[in-house]
């Protein structure tokens, strides 16, 4: 992987915030995998830094660590009462007439399943179930070209109103709109195509974070400009940005 510096989005003695790359865990127990905590640890050369939120490993996005417990305690606090502004793109496969001009409220009861690591639509009465609730924003739609197997996909802004266990891969999916290169939730056509565009990684970014500085007391603003395949028709219309706004 690449030098984590080029990945540091801003540092002082209190945060770390980070470009996470798709397939790097933020956290993880398997001998001799990279996981950005560790890398973090070797880079700072300290026993401690502070995990505050996640992102599924195949996601790539903008992270925040905190290196004080002050820190991580504020920064955990905003994360867990919403207080975070987290804000994603998406390029998903749709495969039903749901996509509309606006931003749209997407409502479900998720259950999670945590033998399997997956989490499902469920009904509200359901044991265990949580209250789901996403807006998301159609940016752009590119027809098919008429080739065998071509679907037609979209570039998807997506703002969380609840933190759930994969909750935009599950409930874009259950409204016919599996993101891209998602071998988990994504439908049997939406698989194929990510297959023939050779999409390897799920179609989903953390492009924006915003929160307040656990220390000054500032709102910082964070984004950073999508990679992979996915993303590649859609260039033109996502800004290109790296670093603090």
């Amino acid at each position: 992987m690449k030098q984590i510096n080029e990945d540091i989005l801003y540092e002082d003695k209190e945060i770390i915030v980070c470009h996470k790359r798709a397939g790097i865990a933020v956290q993880t127990a398997r001998l001799g995998e990279a996981d950005m905590e560790t890398i973090l640890k070797n880079y700072l050369k300290t026993s401690y830094v502070a995990v505050v939120h996640r992102l599924d490993q195949p996601v790539e996005g903008v992270l925040v660590f905190a290196k004080t417990k002050n820190a991580a305690s504020s920064l955990s606090r905003q994360s867990k009462g919403q207080m975070m502004n987290k804000r994603y793109y998406a390029a998903v496969a749709a495969e039903k007439p749901v996509l509309t001009k606006g931003e749209c409220v997407l409502t479900d009861y998720l259950w999670k399943n945590g033998k399997d690591n997956i989490s499902q639509v469920v009904r509200p009465d359901q044991k265990d179930a949580k209250r789901a609730e996403l807006i998301y924003e159609v940016i752009d739609m590119r027809e098919p070209s008429g080739q065998d197997g071509e679907e037609k996909i979209a570039l998807v802004r997506v703002r969380l109103k609840t933190g759930r266990h994969h909750q935009i891969r599950v409930q874009l999916a259950h409204a016919g709109m599996p993101i891209l290169g998602d071998a988990k939730y994504g439908s049997r056509e939406s698989k194929i195509y990510s297959s023939k565009k050779h999409i390897k990684n799920i179609a989903l970014c953390a492009y924006g974070l915003e929160f307040i500085h656990p220390g000054t007391g500032n709102r910082m603003d964070f984004r950073i400009t999508p990679s992979g395949e996915a993303f590649e028709l859609f260039c033109q219309l996502i800004p290109e940005e790296n670093g603090a706004v």
